[in-house]
């Protein structure tokens, strides 16, 4: 049966791409084509191109209808899973189904299953009892040799990171396990633009008064609570009012727009402003038959705006969308590209898209997902090379006016690196292993192996590693100790011993010398502070004090320094650097 599509160059590569994964592995894959690139037509090709039987899932019935219909186009029977469109098939070489169906129905899939795809696999969690899990647990009891293949335009959760740990570029998304093993193709956004499948965004900044949301708290993964959004909102109605009118203006020549809100509360006052035959509101409360019937009409173009909640941001497909109106707040680089990406499908006549972020999001559109939440409001995605391998990681961090990094939040390199050779154990495991520089670490004190700065147990020695927290918890019960949270550092020099000053948030001072003639003491300096050197972007072996004084500042400084009081001074016995724990404020 000849496929009634051609697929266009990268979707052949993703199929391509999948059959050689699971031609040599088992373990489970990503693909990963921003929105608007035609994963259905992958899916389909997929599923043509099968010989035994696979399970199709995805989370809501519009993506199960969308990817069965692109699998029926080639003139293949293929079954439905779905309560949501009244289908229950299960007997077919292919069946399309939502996760729910499924889940609440697993006693009819115990056939044997060669291949799951998953359809929006960002959602899947690594809970072994959420309902994805649960299923594909059913169906490796059937087939130990299951393949599981997700895609997705946003391979990222805000709760999780990254949700695979392996990339076919040769870098690595972390150390913890993930939902899926392995990303064996991936197409930035910007790709898809450049040459002309997607609409070119038309991105502006807003004319009119924007929300200022930076005041307000964060969760640990960037976001804001409802009530703190709706409080703040309730003051700016003016801010609103003026946002819409503009939004109205800059519509008279556009086809469909959308609008999303903040809050449902949020959304209803937008919708107040809009002209009411033309607008429909879509919350999470919606009506299932009411919503149908609204995102129907807006599809027809008989309605002009579509207001909504965190609900359209994925399976929803309307290529007149020519104006995104962007007045909810966001860290994710992932939710935002997803927000952007349902007005950048092609329509005959469409020229471009217009985005205007009126949330202050600060988003660039094109850059790539960090994985972390922001440490900071005035961080962005900084490219740090790794002294040991050259793997030019992306992490969040400060550039000064040049451009260069000053600063950066990155812990281990993400780079990966071919077993050595003669390292048959690694080869056996037939898998590059992670580059073990680390930009922040912490020494084992019984080996001397560098660790990740969380770590409990040394990954070398396996020996317990002292805790900061324990470190300075007990040198302040001690009365012959002082601690002092570290601001900044000076440095002296007398004959070839280098004397630095570490200088507390209140004023308090403790010194310590080293004597860069001998050999010993050289070493210590080096190892303390030469191999953090530029935030361990450029380790340094200093032999002269000379040279450490033309640099220092670069020097690193510690958060904390521990002494000990002798006779007549004050010894320096810890300086711990990269903290991470509660002890934030100077200690006394």
């Amino acid at each position: 049966m000849n496929a009634p599509f051609t697929l266009r160059p990268y979707q052949q590569e993703a199929v391509d791409a999948t059959l050689r994964h699971f031609r040599q592995s088992d373990e489970s894959a990503v693909i990963v084509l921003p929105t608007g690139a035609g994963k259905s037509l992958v899916i389909a090709e997929l599923a043509r191109l099968a010989r035994r039987k696979i399970l199709v899932l995805t989370h809501v019935k519009e993506l199960v209808e969308q990817n069965h219909a692109k699998y029926q186009s080639y003139g293949l029977t293929g079954g439905i899973f779905s309560a949501g469109l009244k289908r229950k098939e299960n007997r077919h070489q292919v069946t399309f189904a939502s996760v729910q169906s499924v889940s609440a129905n697993l006693d009819q899939f115990r056939d044997e299953y060669s291949l799951v795809i998953i359809d929006e696999c960002h959602r899947v969690s690594g809970e072994e009892t959420s309902q994805y899990q649960r299923i594909i647990e059913l169906l490796r009891q059937q087939n130990e040799a299951l393949k599981v293949l997700g895609l997705t335009a946003t391979p990222y959760r805000l709760a999780m990171g990254w949700i695979y740990r392996y990339h076919y570029r040769g870098f690595v998304r972390g150390e913890q396990d993930k939902p899926f093993q392995h990303c064996i193709y991936e197409l930035p956004l910007s790709y898809m633009i450049n040459r002309g499948y997607l609409t070119r965004p038309e991105l502006v900044n807003a004319a009119v008064t924007q929300y200022d949301f930076s005041a307000l708290p964060q969760d640990r993964f960037g976001e804001y609570a409802e009530k703190d959004v709706n409080q703040l909102l309730s003051k700016h109605k003016r801010v609103t009012r003026a946002i819409i009118e503009q939004v109205m203006e800059l519509a008279a020549e556009r086809k469909g727009v959308m609008v999303f809100a903040a809050t449902v509360e949020h959304a209803r006052e937008i919708t107040g402003y809009l002209p009411e035959h033309q607008t429909a509101l879509v919350t999470g409360a919606t009506d299932l038959k009411d919503r149908d019937l609204l995102i129907q009409r807006f599809k027809q173009r008989q309605l002009k705006y579509l207001v909504n909640v965190s609900v359209l941001t994925t399976g929803f497909d309307a290529p007149h969308v020519d104006f995104i109106a962007i007045l909810r707040p966001t860290q994710s680089v992932s939710l935002y590209q997803q927000i952007v990406g349902r007005g950048l499908r092609l329509d005959d006549g469409k020229q471009d898209c217009l985005v205007i972020d009126y949330a202050g999001n600060h988003v660039n559109l094109h850059h790539p997902e960090v994985g972390e939440p922001k440490p900071n409001p005035d961080t962005e995605p900084v490219q740090v090379f790794c002294p040991g391998c050259g793997f030019a990681n992306i992490f969040w961090g400060k550039t000064d006016s040049d451009g260069h990094v000053i600063e950066h939040y990155g812990r281990r390199c993400q780079g990966l690196l071919e077993p050595a050779e003669g390292d048959e154990s690694a080869k056996q495991n037939g898998r590059p292993q992670q580059c073990d520089y680390r930009f922040r670490f912490k020494e084992c004190p019984h080996c001397g192996g560098e660790n990740d700065v969380a770590a409990r147990n040394c990954h070398q020695c396996r020996k317990a590693i002292v805790d900061p927290d324990d470190q300075l918890r007990d040198a302040l019960k001690l009365k012959d100790a002082m601690v002092i949270r570290c601001a900044g550092i000076t440095l002296s020099v007398g004959e070839s011993k280098l004397r630095i000053t570490y200088h507390g948030e209140d004023g308090e001072e403790l010194s310590e010398s080293f004597d860069f003639g001998k050999p010993g003491q050289r070493n210590v300096f080096n190892k303390l502070f030469g191999r953090r050197f530029a935030n361990s972007q450029a380790p340094k072996v200093f032999s002269r004090t000379n040279e450490v004084l033309e640099m220092q500042g670069l020097l690193p400084v510690p958060d904390f320094v521990i002494a000990r009081k002798q006779k007549h001074y004050w010894q320096v016995q810890e300086r711990i650097f990269d903290y991470q724990g509660g002890y934030r404020k100077a200690c006394k």
